[in-house]
């Protein structure tokens, strides 16, 4: 069974595979570098990083991250 967080991450990924589209209606989702493998988020004066795990879907591979704290997913396509 996915967690909360990983079930939401596999709903965007697939999303945008499917679609080409990297929207979702329940969280925001900002596109990275390619190659991306973290994030330093920065909300206020405080920061913290988001580590993106490494997903195949279809054939291709792409590294996602959620912050539950802005509700964002955050997506880097790998080079294939």
């Amino acid at each position: 069974m996915y967690s909360e967080e990983k079930t939401i991450i596999l709903r965007v990924v697939e999303n945008y595979f499917l679609t080409g589209n990297a929207n979702d209606a329940q969280v925001q989702v900002k596109n990275l570098p390619k190659g991306s493998s973290t994030y330093i988020e920065q909300i206020g004066e405080y920061s913290r990083s988001i580590m993106l795990d490494e997903l195949r879907v279809g054939g291709r591979t792409i590294r996602a991250g959620y912050s539950s704290r802005s509700n964002t997913v955050y997506l880097s396509l790998m080079y294939d």
